[in-house]
C-alpha cells in the first residue's frame, strides 16, 4: 500500500508545479533515476517519498525557469517543502491527490477517459489491467490515456479541487474511479493472488478522504459503506492454500466486525431521505448479505427488490448479471438462466469473464453438465487471475466428469 500511495503523492505534488501531467510523469521518472545513484551512495533517506517529491518538483521548477514562465508560478514556491511534511501515506494530507483525481475527472473528458486516466495516474493501476476492466486491448487503452493527458494540457484544465457548483459534474466519476480501483484490488484481473491489498487499502483511503471533503453527500457515504462491508470478509475469501472460497463457504465469524458495524451505520444514514443512488443501493445489498446468518438465509426477495431499484438508477449489464444471481435464489436457476442468455445475446458483456462463469454455475445447478463444461471453458479463456482459474478448472473437471450422466 505504501508504494502505491507514495507514488500517487509524488506525482500529484509534481503535477501541481508542472501543470502538465506528461511533464510531471517525466520529472517523477527522472527523480526515481536520480534516486538509484544517490541512495546507493548516501543510503535511503528517512522519508523516501518526500525526497522524491522534492527532487521532482525542483526539476519542474527548473524547466519553468528555462521556459521563462517562473514569474507566473512564484506563488508555488511558498508551499511547504516536502522534507518537512509528514509521511505522504498519512491520509491527513490528501489535498494534492484529491486535486489530481478531480483534474482527471474533468467533464471535458469522456467518462471512460476520466476513469482510466485517474486509475493510471493517481491509483497506479497498470495500463494492461485498466484495458481488461474496459474490455479493450492494451495498446488501445495506452492510446486513449495519451489522448486524455494531451487534452488536459491543451485545454489548460486547472489543477485544483473544483468549486462547490462544479462538484455535481465530477463526483460520480470520482466515485466510479474509487469503486473500480477497489474492485481491481478485491479480485485482481491477473496474477497469482486473488486480492491486491495495496489497491484495496488505497481505495478505502480515497473514500475516507472524499467523505471528509464532502461529508453530506449520501453517495459518498454509500461508497465507503459498500467498500467496508465488502472488505470485511477479505480474510475469508481464500483458504490456507489460496483456494478461492465462495460467499456460501466463508466463515462469517471471522469477518471484520468493526468494518461491518461502521459500514452498517453509514448505509443506514445514507438511506434516510429516500431516492438512494447506485452506491447506496449497492451498499444496502452488501449489508443484507453480511447481516444474514448464512448465504442460504439471506433475505433474497429483499435483495432482488434492491437490485430492481439499482437497475432503474443504473441500467448496467453488470447489474443485470448480478441481479440474475438473486433471481436464481428467488425464482430458481432456470429463470435466471434465461436472463443470462439474454445478456449473452445482447453482446454488451462480451469478454466479461463473469458472464460465462455465472451461466456455467446455473447450468451446473440444473444438472446440464455438458453445457456447463462448455461455459466453464469460455470463462477460463477470459480469466487471467490464477486463483480464479484454479477454481474454474476444478468446476470444469467436475462438470466434465458428470456430463456423461447428462
Amino acid at each position: 500500500m505504501r508504494t502505491v500511495a507514495s507514488g500517487a503523492f509524488v506525482l500529484a505534488a509534481t503535477a501541481r508545479v508542472a501543470r502538465d501531467l506528461d511533464l510531471a510523469e517525466e520529472y517523477v521518472q527522472d527523480a526515481y533515476t536520480e534516486a538509484l545513484s544517490a541512495w546507493a551512495r548516501d543510503g535511503v533517506p528517512r522519508k523516501p517519498a518526500a525526497w522524491l517529491t522534492t527532487v521532482a518538483k525542483r526539476k519542474a521548477l527548473d524547466a519553468l525557469r528555462r521556459g521563462q514562465t517562473l514569474r507566473s508560478k512564484l506563488p508555488l514556491l511558498v508551499q511547504p517543502d516536502e522534507a518537512d511534511m509528514n509521511d505522504p501515506t498519512d491520509v491527513t494530507v490528501p489535498d494534492d491527490r484529491l486535486r489530481l483525481i478531480f483534474t482527471c475527472c474533468h467533464p471535458s473528458l469522456s467518462r471512460e477517459a476520466q476513469v482510466a486516466l485517474t486509475l493510471r495516474l493517481v491509483c497506479g493501476v497498470s495500463t494492461g489491467d485498466i484495458a481488461r476492466a474496459f474490455l479493450v486491448s492494451e495498446p488501445t487503452m495506452a492510446a486513449r490515456l495519451t489522448r486524455a493527458k494531451k487534452k488536459i494540457s491543451a485545454a489548460r484544465i486547472p489543477y485544483r479541487v473544483p468549486e462547490a457548483h462544479e462538484l455535481p459534474d465530477r463526483l460520480d466519476a470520482v466515485l466510479t474511479v474509487i469503486h473500480l480501483l477497489y474492485t481491481t484490488g478485491h479480485t485482481a484481473p491477473s496474477g497469482e493472488q486473488l486480492v491486491r491489498s495495496a489497491l484495496v487499502e488505497r481505495a478505502l483511503d480515497l473514500a475516507r478522504m472524499l467523505l471528509r471533503l464532502m461529508p453530506d453527500e449520501r453517495e459518498v457515504r454509500g461508497l465507503l459503506a459498500l467498500l467496508l462491508v465488502t472488505d470485511a470478509r477479505r480474510p475469508t475469501r481464500t483458504d490456507a492454500h489460496g483456494r478461492l472460497l465462495l460467499l456460501e463457504e466463508q466463515d462469517r465469524s471471522a469477518w471484520d466486525r468493526a468494518a461491518l458495524v461502521e459500514g452498517h451505520r453509514l448505509v443506514v444514514g445514507a438511506l434516510r431521505g429516500g431516492n438512494p443512488g447506485r452506491f447506496v443501493l449497492q451498499a444496502a445489498i452488501a449489508a443484507l448479505h453480511a447481516a444474514a446468518p448464512s448465504y442460504a438465509e439471506t433475505d433474497w426477495p429483499q435483495v432482488l427488490t434492491l437490485y430492481n431499484e439499482l437497475h432503474k438508477v443504473w441500467p448496467s449489464p453488470v447489474v443485470a448479471l448480478n441481479r440474475a444471481v438473486a433471481v436464481a435464489m428467488v425464482r430458481g436457476p432456470e429463470a435466471a438462466l434465461g436472463e443470462v442468455e439474454l445478456l449473452e445475446r445482447e453482446g454488451r458483456l462480451s469478454g466479461y469473464r463473469y458472464l460465462p462463469a455465472t451461466k456455467a454455475d446455473l447450468l451446473r445447478r440444473l444438472g446440464r453438465h455438458r453445457e456447463a463444461a462448455t461455459a466453464y471453458r469460455a470463462a477460463l479463456d477470459l480469466t487471467d487471475n490464477e486463483a480464479e482459474r484454479a477454481f474454474l478448472s476444478d468446476r470444469l473437471a467436475e462438470s466434465s466428469a458428470r456430463r456423461v450422466d447428462a
